[in-house]
């Protein structure tokens, strides 16, 4: 068989297919993952995989690998794959998962987070650590495994399932991810997440002192705060109960109006509730629609330094209490900036609520899939960030809409395999694409180049 040409919707996800294959990432999933189920046409480990690319593809239902993968000879070849199978057969294959091959895939995820991730060969000496710990709702049918009634923002009376997240804030990436029943909320789960967080990290007594763990109210209970401040960590966390945040906030002599915000105020709580170790605790309060005031309090044990860098604010050698408290405000303000975004990208741009299956062991492994999906994501925009600066600010919604989907040309050797991707030139993404990933596929002898079709 001679050289052919294939025409391609999304060839700039056969570059991404090329890049992922250079890094082996599947090639540990396959060597760890063992559905039980006889192969016929395709392997099992071979239809996850099928299921993955159309993640990245935009795909938010199965039954969109008929239309989005099926077709595209190119894309299916650069990810290592000869043909697609079809979305059935694909879903028969998370219907065989079980809670063993959850576990294998974690431990596959685990192999392939501490060989290409920056959060596991973080500095500590240098710096500290961030992660964020966060719920949030899965909203799914009332007929699928762990669905039950539950908190979901937004929708009352609304039934699903729960996931836990713990995101290292400074490089964007999950470190671990866990599905729980709909009723489960973060003050069940939070030591859970975090150990596995630990063991995911490898974070020894050393490295939990120069980390920082986050949360909200959900994670606020006494139970939790005294555990994260026991096993060494530093933390940064809401109070949960409002009755006692309301009896904290009693003992704030004077309220600083927040200037960034101008709908609420800050004061430093003079008798502080006591943990097993030392806190500062910060009262806040704004203003509710019955003019009423709605009071938080943030306890935590982070020096002044660090709050500052958290805070994306200059260091001042002699704040005030005021700006002080200010900044403590701010540094927590930033959650919302790595947690919250995170799950946002998930849902938005890898279609994370949109795959529901009834079992729950494969609702598990398309949950992990989306992790894989998104840490791939955050790695090669690190790589295009290097390369070219609008790329890099790209988020997993405008990669897998936009970047993801520049048509082209694909040009294969009489081995069928892939060598040559041009680009659409007219297409305003294309270019910057070139320019920050040709030499990258330059190391598999591939060309990657701009042209007409």
């Amino acid at each position: 068989m001679g050289h052919y040409t294939r025409v391609s919707a999304q060839a700039s996800l056969a570059a991404i297919g090329v890049d992922m294959r250079h890094k082996k990432i599947w090639q540990v999933v396959e060597q760890k993952v063992q559905i039980r189920q006889k192969t016929i046409k395709h392997r099992p480990s071979d239809k996850l995989l099928d299921a993955f690319i159309n993640i990245l593809a935009g795909g938010h239902g199965l039954v969109e690998v008929n239309t989005r993968i099926e077709p595209d000879e190119g894309v299916q070849r650069a990810f290592g794959r000869q043909a697609c199978a079809d979305q059935s057969t694909i879903s028969d294959t998370l219907g065989a998962c079980t809670e063993e091959t959850v576990g294998q895939m974690r431990e596959a995820l685990q192999v392939v987070y501490r060989t290409h991730s920056q959060a596991y060969r973080h500095d500590y000496d240098r710096c500290y650590q961030v992660l964020d710990v966060d719920m949030s709702g899965m909203p799914a049918g009332s007929q699928g495994e762990g669905v039950t009634k539950g908190y979901f923002s937004g929708h009352k009376n609304r039934r699903g399932r729960q996931l836990g997240r713990v995101i290292a804030t400074l490089y964007d990436e999950i470190v671990v991810e866990r599905l729980y029943t709909g009723k489960i909320q973060l003050e069940q789960s939070l030591q859970a997440l975090v150990e596995a967080a630990e063991q995911v990290l490898e974070l020894d007594e050393a490295r939990r002192k120069r980390t920082v763990v986050r949360v909200d109210g959900g994670g606020g209970r006494d139970e939790d705060v005294n555990w994260l401040l026991q096993r060494g960590y530093l933390v940064m966390v809401k109070v949960k109960n409002w009755q006692r945040a309301l009896k904290l906030s009693k003992s704030v002599k004077m309220w600083h109006p927040d200037p960034k915000t101008g709908s609420r105020e800050l004061g430093w709580v003079e008798k502080p509730h006591t943990y097993d170790r030392p806190t500062r605790q910060l009262a806040i309060r704004s203003r509710k629609p019955d003019g009423s005031w709605h009071y938080r309090v943030l306890a935590f044990n982070l020096p002044e330094t660090l709050l500052f860098d958290l805070a994306r604010e200059p260091f001042l050698k002699k704040p005030s209490l005021a700006q002080m408290g200010l900044v403590a405000a701010h540094a927590y303000d930033q959650r919302g900036g790595a947690a919250e975004t995170s799950l946002r990208g998930s849902k938005q741009g890898l279609g994370l609520t949109k795959r529901n299956k009834r079992s729950f062991p494969a609702q598990e492994m398309l949950v992990l899939l989306a992790q894989l999906a998104y840490n791939l994501l955050t790695w090669t925009r690190i790589q295009l960030a290097a390369r070219s600066q609008r790329l890099g600010k790209f988020g997993p919604l405008r990669m897998v809409r936009d970047l993801f989907h520049i048509a082209g040309l694909l040009r294969f050797d009489g081995q069928g395999r892939l060598r040559e991707i041009t680009l659409i030139r007219t297409h305003e993404l294309a270019a910057p694409l070139v320019q920050a990933m040709s030499s990258l596929l330059a190391q598999d002898d591939m060309l990657l180049n701009l042209g007409q079709i």
